[in-house]
């Protein structure tokens, strides 16, 4: 597949490869993901992602409280500055004490941001888990969070502007509202669920871009679920993992990296224009583009695409947890 090659974000001049790298695990925040990330290894990991053919990190103020984007500011400065071509998302986010998400909390938001990241803009600007606000009104009102951000791009601190958040039903009322240039999604179009999908035809039908995260179901694909026992970043029990271990199954059948068929599901749909795959090590970029190159026969996808999938939310009984 083409991993490398570039998408134009409407007529922005922004162009993202079809594979985008995460980085809130970079953020240290065990509570998610069962394990720690020490800041000489995240700052590797993204030497490597802006050094590589992918060269685009997808980031948020309130991953590991801010860690995230603190040790991508002194990645970008142990690098001499941002590299040619390298392309930066964040997000606008939530007061994270007060569940606060007004015009004011966005401004204050991308002013950390700038600051940590060491930058004077972002290509990418996304409005961010709304639906975790302690009330959508001030994030919706006129002068609210959302008018904030088109403000924002209006000024020149972003090019793109774009919505990224869970809960389609929060979601899809607030796409239809305003002509953001692109949507975020996550968990929510993998080989087990396809919840997003209401979301995702309305994004493509408005011209928007889709960037389709977590395709490996918070990590159980990639991994493996006889050692890695959770789903969405929740502890699984046998029910829930069994959807998962269908996949496994067909892929030992064709000797397929449930990784490979993951990854490549969302790769295959041209409504996706990116792939967002979460890394911790620089390793995992070599990884990565090794799964998406990976031949699966056709076989193989016709055994995986004849899996009953879900349209329940994933994550409706997920305990959130930002460090």
């Amino acid at each position: 597949m083409a991993t490398t090659s570039r998408t134009e974000i409407r007529n922005t001049g922004v162009t993202i490869p079809a594979i985008c790298f995460g980085t809130s695990a970079l953020g240290d925040m065990p509570d998610t993901y069962t394990y720690e990330v020490s800041e000489t290894r995240a700052v590797e990991t993204v030497k490597s992602i802006l050094t590589s053919d992918c060269a685009f990190i997808d980031c948020s103020r309130n991953y590991g409280m801010g860690r995230s984007e603190q040790r991508i500011g002194l990645a970008i400065r142990e690098l001499g500055g941002l590299p040619q071509g390298a392309v930066i998302s964040t997000k606008l986010d939530r007061d994270m004490n007060t569940g606060v998400f007004n015009a004011a909390q966005a401004r204050r938001s991308i002013e950390e941001s700038l600051t940590a990241l060491g930058v004077d803009s972002v290509d990418i600007l996304h409005l961010h888990d709304p639906e975790h606000a302690e009330s959508l009104a001030p994030v919706t009102c006129s002068g609210g969070a959302i008018d904030e951000l088109f403000k924002m791009r209006e000024e020149g601190i972003c090019k793109v502007v774009g919505l990224a958040a869970g809960n389609v039903e929060v979601m899809v009322p607030i796409l239809k509202s305003y002509d953001f240039d692109i949507l975020i999604t996550h968990n929510r179009f993998t080989l087990v669920n396809t919840n997003a999908e209401e979301m995702i035809a309305l994004a493509a039908a408005k011209n928007m871009a889709v960037m389709n995260a977590a395709p490996y179901c918070g990590g159980a694909l990639a991994k493996g679920t006889e050692s890695f026992k959770r789903y969405v970043y929740q502890p699984a029990n046998a029910e829930t993992l069994a959807p998962l271990k269908q996949v496994e199954q067909i892929c030992q059948q064709y000797q397929v990296p449930p990784g490979a068929a993951a990854l490549q599901f969302s790769m295959r749909d041209n409504r996706i224009t990116s792939t967002i795959c979460g890394i911790s090590k620089p390793e995992r970029i070599e990884q990565t583009l090794a799964w998406a190159d990976f031949d699966i026969p056709e076989t193989a996808w016709t055994a995986l695409q004849s899996l009953q999938r879900s349209s329940a939310d994933p994550e409706a009984t997920r305990e959130y947890s930002p460090g």
